[in-house]
This record gives structure tokens, sequence and C-alpha cells, in this order.
């Protein structure tokens, strides 16, 4: 789902708050006993093969695809930029898809968060896949609380809308902490490292939702 910018947190009981992790954006596709770990292009992280695998063995009954963040926690939890290498890689999920046969891209983004909930709920706190929790209605105070803590930003959600591809129809919007320490040249950092990942024809969360629903025929590219 594409995100917006956004200048200034706000306080709305329509919407929930999450962290913004600073890492990268990536699908979870998880079927016959197999993760796979998709970028925004639609191509494998193949970097990250050993926390799929670590992915696939919490959930080995699961056919699902989760939207999340992957990224590096340093000893107290704060996350790290990837490219500091010293701490593995975690999975942060903050969307369900599709689980088990049925799309949930058209419900509630809440419905989707407590679908997503139950089935991480038997994840050890130890693991390597976490929810995302969020705050309700409260954006401000977490954004405050985000810059004192020096952490990148928060993302504003709507908390009844689907999940969309399309940037005009969406409604996920990140507010970005201006005075974020690590803010300086990750950009070109992350533009670098993209190199390496081969570039895709079409939408990666049309591909991995389509690929469960048995679908044969490739998606129009964009």
């Amino acid at each position: 789902m594409p995100l917006l910018k956004r200048a200034t947190a706000f306080d709305d009981a329509d919407w929930l708050f999450e962290l913004k992790y600073d890492g990268y954006g990536a699908l979870a596709v998880i079927e016959h006993g197999r993760a796979q770990l998709l970028s925004r292009n639609g191509h494998p992280f193949a970097s990250f093969s050993a926390l799929a695998e670590s992915i696939s063995d919490l959930l080995p009954n699961v056919r699902a695809v989760i939207d999340g963040e992957i990224c590096s926690l340093d000893r107290r939890g704060t996350p790290q930029l990837l490219f500091r290498r010293g701490n593995l890689p975690c999975f942060f999920a903050f969307d369900l898809l599709t689980c088990d046969g049925k799309d949930l891209r058209t419900e509630r983004l809440l419905d989707r968060k407590q679908e997503l909930r139950r089935l991480l709920a038997r994840s050890p706190v130890t693991s390597p896949l976490k929810y995302t929790e969020y705050i309700d209605g409260c954006g401000m105070a977490l954004f405050q609380r985000v810059c004192e803590l020096d952490l990148e930003g928060i993302v504003a959600k709507q908390k009844f809308a689907p999940y969309v591809t399309e940037r005009e129809q969406s409604t996920w919007f990140k507010i970005l902490n201006r005075g974020y320490s690590q803010k300086d040249g990750r950009e070109e950092l992350f533009e670098r490292e993209r190199h390496h990942e081969p570039v895709a024809g079409w939408h990666s969360c049309v591909v991995a939702c389509a690929s469960l629903e048995g679908v044969d025929s490739m998606p129009e590219r964009r």
C-alpha cells in the first residue's frame, strides 16, 4: 500500500498510529511450508533467506500474505539502518492481505489487524516475527515520544479503509521526525542498495496474492 507524506502529526478517533520502522518494506508470502520475502518491486530478498525460513518455521501450516517491514534492532530494541549488519534482522508484520484462501484486502484495516494478531498469537516474544502494535487516535503524543527517542517517525492509517495499491486511493501517511539522527545520507544508501535487487515490471502485492489464489495469468504490467 503506497505510503504518502504528511507534514505534521494529528489526533483523530478514526485513525490509528504506528511506529515507522527504518528498514525495507516487504511482503511475506507463506505457502506449502515455505516463506518468501518480496521487495516492493516484486523480487525476493535473497539476503534475508534465513529470516524467511524462520517465518515459515513459526507458521508451518499457514497460507498467507503479510505486509510488513524488515529491520534490524539494537540491544535496546531500537530500529537501526539495515546497512549496519551487527544485529539479526526481524520482520514487523502490520497488515494481513490474505489468509488460508481468503482475500482480506477489502476488509477494514482494524479487522485485518485483528486477524493478524490472532495469526501471530503463538509467536514467541523473542522470535524475529513480530506483530506491530498501534496507538488508537492519539498521533500527536506518539509523535512527540518518537522524537524524544530519536526514531524515524510514525505512520497514520485510516481504521476502516481497505488495502489498496493505487497511490491516489491510499489512506496511509508517514510523518517523519525531522531531527532523526540517522536521516542524513539514508536515501542515497537505500538507492544504492536497491540496485542489488532486479526491478520487476508489476506490483508485488498483485503477484503475491494472485499466486495464492491459483491465478496462472500474469498481472498487467505497471
